[in-house]
């Protein structure tokens, strides 16, 4: 089912910001610490936000794409990300880690199943988690398709030149001339190296690269917030290591067992101009998962932010309140 549209007729803005009722760590492991939060209605649907990078973390903003009254919404920091602890820390730190994260906390919380959002490698994970466990999931929300394959990598590390030369100027100019023929390889030994006048630096222009190119309109708070340590050291450390390993998914793994998640109500949000991860991706899923609705907003890029992919996300939202029933 697909629906071409540039702008919602319902409800578009944010719900106001609200503060978590809960806001606690769980120990995964001898190394790794996740910072989770609860807020909204501790009684309500429950709604899991996945977000994106990997290594991106979590804002309190993400929490506004929900009725406060109706949902009950669990954020948390991936592994190496955000607030959770070590800050770009890469030993187990994988995609099935992280699927068995999400289990850990589900399980915690006991939750029997729950709605699963995410945009962009928030996307990514929350197909991987629902394929692997497709009984947990009673809907699926995808923004921003990203499906891991090689040819999207290389997209993300050479391609993004033909649509933003100057931010791929900076990008590729971090590195000497020699080695931008493998500019993942180059960025990834300069990122993980231990000498912060080393990673810092090469995170930083790593994560401005992808801000730069995240929003159809430029937007200088969006750059600064990428260029910020925290967001950059996760991000940047995050992305390259999984980029490095292929997402820890054999290639294609996503679309081969589209078939394990067919059956669970999924809508796929995608900017038609959206070039961090471009649209063909997007159309692929939703040409193997014919059941999923699939809205192109007309006039977005990649960010979850821009006015008519939010409101896209947030109509969505509203619609599986009706459908799922607020349990108050």
């Amino acid at each position: 089912m697909m629906n071409f549209a540039s702008f919602s007729p319902v409800r578009s803005d944010f719900y106001p910001p609200i503060e978590p009722y809960q806001v606690a760590r769980m120990v995964l492991d001898g190394t790794h610490t996740m910072h989770y939060e609860q807020s909204g209605n501790p009684n309500g649907i429950p709604l899991l936000f996945l977000h994106g990078g990997p290594g991106a973390g979590a804002s309190a903003t993400h929490r506004q794409f929900f009725d406060p009254a109706v949902y009950r919404i669990i954020i948390f920091d991936q592994r190496g990300a955000g607030r959770s602890s070590p800050l770009g820390e890469l030993v187990d730190n994988t995609t099935p880690h992280l699927i068995a994260d999400i289990e850990q906390l589900r399980k915690k919380l006991d939750v029997s199943r729950w709605i699963v959002f995410g945009g962009s490698w928030g996307a990514t994970l929350a197909l991987a988690y629902a394929e692997h466990h497709p009984n947990r999931v009673m809907a699926l929300v995808l923004r921003g398709i990203f499906l891991g394959r090689q040819f999207e990598i290389d997209w993300f590390l050479y391609g993004l030149k033909n649509f933003y030369p100057e931010a791929w100027r900076k990008f590729a100019g971090h590195l000497p001339p020699e080695s931008r023929q493998n500019i993942l390889a180059a960025y990834y030994a300069r990122i993980t190296n231990t000498d912060p006048a080393v990673h810092i630096p090469a995170a930083r222009a790593w994560s401005i690269y992808e801000g730069s190119c995240s929003s159809l309109i430029p937007s200088e708070m969006v750059v600064a917030n990428f260029g910020s340590d925290r967001v950059a050291l996760g991000l940047a450390r995050m992305e390259s290591h999984y980029f490095m390993n292929k997402i820890f998914l054999p290639e294609n793994f996503l679309l081969d067992n589209i078939g394990r998640v067919r059956h669970i109500p999924t809508t796929i949000v995608q900017g038609r101009y959206d070039v961090i991860c471009p649209i063909i991706s997007a159309d692929e899923l939703a040409h193997a998962f014919p059941e999923a609705a699939y809205h192109v907003i007309n006039d977005a890029g990649h960010s979850a932010f821009e006015p008519g992919t939010r409101a896209k996300l947030i109509e969505t939202m509203e619609q599986l309140k009706a459908r799922f029933g607020p349990r108050l």
